[in-house]
């Protein structure tokens, strides 16, 4: 079974015995008939991402990118940008020292410290969250030195012009991978970060994937939010107090599983639902419905965690 179907068979198994999170399926027809789709399509925010210049600078943004999509747990606790999230602050200060610098070379990120991590970022180098990151960028650089020869283009091309084959490359690098957790005794895989990647480079115009519509959901923490908020998922009374009090969940727990698969199998019955979209551009609407003043008046789950 391909990676992204093991994920939505997975996600509908836990949908269906959630406990703490479960879906109002009777809000699924109405709330997808009500999502205003562009019709271009989803597109990537110029200011944040690299768009423009060679293929494999732009290969080489979005796969160090991804490498680091990660650590809204400790997004409070990060120096922002001015009017910039946490995803917003370490995506545009990556793409300046790309446009200022050009990207580093595999062997060169193999080789970062934690002070350029940091100096990048702008960060304090020694911050949790700056350490983890150098650490997978380390990853990520030693892996493409290794096996691709140095080569940004080489890991896209050896998806095979397949967006699932990417995802499926990307969830054996150390960077991409382990983000699979278990509930009932049951693994339940993500892979949010690997499934991003594909999506970006497809939309960074690196690479044209036909098949990006067999991606599912970038179950993260802030989808789950926006659908709670929508009415289509409903925490239990508990869990919402817990996180509106700002207590953290614990990354693998059993309402943390729950609140991303049912997210992820609520996506999944909208498309079927609408029957003219895809997991991916639902996503790509949600999150940055995500960033409106609705929803960041309200406190979101958060869990400190590599998976999102």
């Amino acid at each position: 079974m391909p990676l992204v179907d093991d994920i939505r068979s997975a996600c509908a198994w836990v949908a269906g015995r959630a406990r703490a999170v479960r879906i109002d399926e009777d809000a699924i027809g109405p709330y997808g008939r009500s999502l205003g789709l562009p019709p271009e399509g989803a597109e990537l925010d110029p200011e944040l991402h690299l768009l423009e210049g060679p293929l494999e600078a732009r290969a080489a943004f979005f796969l160090t990118l991804d490498a680091i999509n990660f650590g809204s747990g400790w997004f409070p606790t990060l120096r922002k940008r001015p009017g910039r999230s946490g995803y917003g602050t370490v995506a545009e200060a990556l793409r300046d020292r790309f446009v200022a610098d050009g990207p580093w070379s595999p062997r060169q990120l193999a080789a970062v410290e934690h002070a350029e991590v940091a100096a990048v970022t702008g960060q304090d180098p020694g911050h949790e969250l700056v350490r983890l990151w150098t650490d997978s960028l380390r990853a990520l650089g030693q892996r493409v030195s290794a096996e691709y020869g140095g080569d940004w283009l080489d890991v896209v091309a050896s998806a095979g012009g397949s967006a699932v084959g990417l995802v499926e490359v990307l969830a054996d690098f150390s960077s991409f991978a382990g983000d699979v957790s278990e509930y009932a005794g049951r693994p339940v895989p993500f892979y949010k970060r690997a499934q991003i990647a594909a999506a970006d480079l497809h939309l960074g115009g690196v690479v044209e994937f036909a098949d990006l519509d067999r991606l599912t959901l970038f179950a993260d923490n802030l989808v789950p939010h926006v659908l709670r908020l929508d009415g289509v998922l409903r925490f239990d009374d508990a869990l919402v107090r817990r996180i509106e009090a700002g207590a953290r969940l614990e990354h693998g727990s059993p309402e943390e599983v729950e609140m991303r698969a049912c997210a992820v199998h609520a996506v999944e019955l909208i498309v079927r639902e609408r029957g003219d979209t895809s997991a991916q551009a639902i996503d790509h609407l949600l999150w940055n419905r995500g960033a409106g003043e609705r929803y960041k008046a309200v406190p979101r789950p958060r869990a400190r965690t590599t998976a999102y």
